[in-house]
């Protein structure tokens, strides 16, 4: 996987930086999410490797509804055609969605909860979040029935375990020592 992430590291910062210029990051986005499941269908698998589909009906292929053919995004996808590294769409997209939240200052953070919050407590730490790291929060929430209470909050970098397993494991470490 760190081989495929490497191949498509240039080609999304390729693509971030067409769209940034074209101030166009959220259509690209968009584009490429539909070209990424376009090519992880198996189907699409099955026959882009067929030497009887050229490279311009491979590209149309993955082009979304309504998208011109000779447009940036196009050009985009005939070199990832041309390169072969078609198969790479969906960690450009990702790597791709990743420099876009950078870009608009998005910090994506992810909570593991016991069972569902409550929308208050929802927007109370959302609102706790963007005080602390000066970044609007995108809060994606994961049910995770192995906690016991409380919830693991994961910031990217920043990990805060306020399960009751994790206070009973600082509780224990402290005590042996």
């Amino acid at each position: 996987m760190s081989a495929a992430l490497t191949l498509a590291r240039p080609y999304a910062r390729a693509a971030f930086e067409s769209a940034r210029a074209a101030h166009a990051l959220d259509a690209w986005s968009d584009k490429l999410r539909f070209a990424a499941q376009v090519i992880g269908d198996a189907r699409v698998q099955a026959i882009s490797g067929d030497p009887r589909l050229g490279n311009r009906q491979l590209v149309e292929l993955l082009l979304p509804p309504g998208e011109a053919a000779d447009s940036p995004f196009a050009a985009f996808l005939q070199l990832l055609v041309e390169n072969r590294r078609t198969h790479l769409l969906g960690e450009i997209t990702a790597l791709f969605e990743e420099l876009k939240r950078e870009a608009e200052r998005v910090l994506k953070v992810t909570v593991r909860t016991p069972s569902a919050m409550a929308p208050a407590d929802e927007a109370a730490l959302k609102a706790a979040l963007q005080r602390r790291f000066g970044r609007v929060i995108a809060l994606e929430q994961r049910l995770d029935p192995t906690l016991l209470g409380g919830a693991v909050i994961d910031a990217g970098d920043v990990v805060i375990d306020g399960s009751v397993r994790g206070r009973l494991e600082r509780l224990e470490s402290a005590l042996t020592q």
